[in-house]
């Protein structure tokens, strides 16, 4: 017999949450010592991030169920959807997980899986806690499909910012310590993570793009609330970000800074929004 969602949903998260919990805390496998004689004891077979990423992929495949189970209310009919801006906050770190391991990173790097595994476990209790409204009616047929375009901009933006992020540390430890041209224990050279940085970038604006055009056509009527404002505002920065890069070869800092301000922008646009209304007010926010 199949689980309800009502059980189904905190089994999910339970598993998901404790999955990437250990995964963030699993110690660093050792480098291979140069000694001939520790080379005649074997590590344990459990050690070393290989087994991180395992309990990474469980967190990320119950994380799915989990976001499957609060978005729906199975028990209505017809269906209706569930959704809020901690629900938001985990799909979102969900597309992340997606967008690394599609894109075949150095996923064995102790740095961005501890980081990406702390954050998702933190996503995941919070959509429990926060699961968002019911909406029992869609303005348009196709707003699904809004909303699945809007959060996967929002992943790769996410992705775009700890690139980011990793980039302006790698470039500290230049400036500081005159260490090699890569962050320490993420195993991706300092180019290669500004190139990451500016396709994820450029990617997560095509489908911002999208998503605007999806919004205006589905809007019954169009509205000029805090939320498109912010969104139409952040598409602005990235646009005027891409163009800097293409035209003016913005980089380091001055790139970052607006990929900082765009993103936040961005997240202020429906995350913010979300958590003023259902939070603070417990007002319903609009649909779209």
């Amino acid at each position: 017999m199949i689980l309800s969602s009502a059980l189904l949903s905190p089994l999910a998260t339970l598993v998901a949450s404790g999955a990437y919990a250990l995964a963030a805390l699993w110690p660093q496998r050792r480098p291979p010592s140069d000694d001939p004689s520790s080379r005649s004891s074997p590590a344990p077979a459990v050690e070393g991030p290989d087994a991180a990423w395992w309990l990474v992929a469980l967190g990320w495949l119950a994380q799915a169920v989990a976001i499957c189970a609060d978005a729906v209310d199975w028990s209505a009919t017809p269906l209706r959807a569930r959704f809020g801006f901690a629900p938001a906050l985990s799909v979102t770190l969900w597309f992340v997980l997606a967008v690394y391991a599609l894109e075949r990173l150095r996923l064995q790097s102790h740095v961005v899986r501890r980081v990406l595994a702390a954050l998702a476990a933190g996503s995941v209790v919070l959509a429990w806690l926060f699961p968002g409204q019911l909406h029992p009616r869609m303005g348009h047929g196709l707003t699904p499909l809004h909303w699945v375009m809007g959060l996967a901009s929002y992943g790769l933006f996410g992705a775009a910012l700890l690139h980011a992020t990793f980039m302006r540390l790698a470039e500290r430890r230049l400036r500081h310590r005159s260490a090699p041209g890569h962050l320490q224990g993420t195993g991706i050279p300092l180019l290669r993570l500004e190139s990451l940085t500016l396709r994820f970038v450029s990617a997560g604006f095509v489908m911002l793009t999208l998503t605007l055009m999806a919004g205006a056509w589905f809007a019954q009527p169009w509205r000029w609330d805090h939320k498109t404002v912010l969104s139409v505002m952040a598409w602005a920065v990235f646009a005027v970000l891409l163009a800097g890069r293409h035209w003016l070869g913005w980089r380091g800092r001055t790139a970052i800074g607006w990929l900082y301000a765009g993103s936040a922008l961005l997240l202020l646009a429906y995350v913010g929004s979300r958590f003023v209304l259902e939070v603070l007010l417990h007002r319903a926010p609009p649909v779209a």
